[in-house]
């Protein structure tokens, strides 16, 4: 086999859910692919990390000509709201449900230092600045998946809230025992809307 046509195997067999099988199916659908589509491919691959930006009020994601996010944009959107969930997928698959209209705030991971993610990596103070700056009392809901990691990543950000004295301007809420069993991302829509509409207060 070609060394080039090893190379991208190798390179798609890096991608999460991929085994070798299928990444050499992919790898000579490449292979035969139309070029104009090869080309295209090439280039929406580059300007993943090229034009690519995070919005400056959730840290979600957004386009590079955009300070903030559609979501943060949108003033029908009720900013006292905010679901602290810990990935960009987490928020895509909660607006899917159509069924709720605050802001998000995305931490891009959980506490975790055995995978060598510590506090100081994550968007805290981001988070804690919003309340702090707010004139109104700020519900936070803690949109958490059932792990470890995210319990101690909950606990944290409640424990920081208590030690900075900002307790009177937060309302902390956690997902309802409905996603007991279910992370937010594969969890189907029913199961989602009850587990947010059930949530109970820290």
């Amino acid at each position: 086999m070609p060394e080039v046509i090893k190379n991208l195997i190798n390179s798609i067999s890096y991608l999460p859910w991929i085994w070798e099988k299928s990444a050499t199916k992919l790898a000579f659908f490449l292979l035969n692919a139309n070029q104009n589509y090869i080309e295209n491919f090439s280039e929406n691959l580059k300007n993943l990390k090229e034009n690519i930006w995070f919005c400056k009020s959730c840290n979600s994601i957004c386009d590079k000509n955009k300070e903030t996010c559609n979501i943060c944009n949108n003033q029908n959107r009720n900013k006292n709201l905010i679901a602290v969930v810990e990935e960009y997928l987490d928020l895509l698959t909660i607006e899917e449900t159509w069924w709720f209209n605050w802001v998000y705030h995305v931490l891009w991971w959980a506490i975790s230092p055995i995978n060598w993610v510590f506090i100081w990596d994550l968007k805290f103070e981001e988070l804690f600045s919003k309340i702090v700056d707010s004139e109104e009392k700020i519900e936070l809901i803690l949109a958490t998946n059932p792990n470890i990691e995210w319990e101690a990543t909950a606990s944290y950000i409640t424990e920081e809230i208590e030690k900075r004295k900002i307790k009177y301007k937060t309302k902390i809420t956690r997902l309802s025992r409905w996603l007991s069993s279910w992370y937010i991302e594969y969890a189907d829509n029913i199961t989602l809307v009850n587990a947010f509409k059930e949530r109970k207060e820290v």
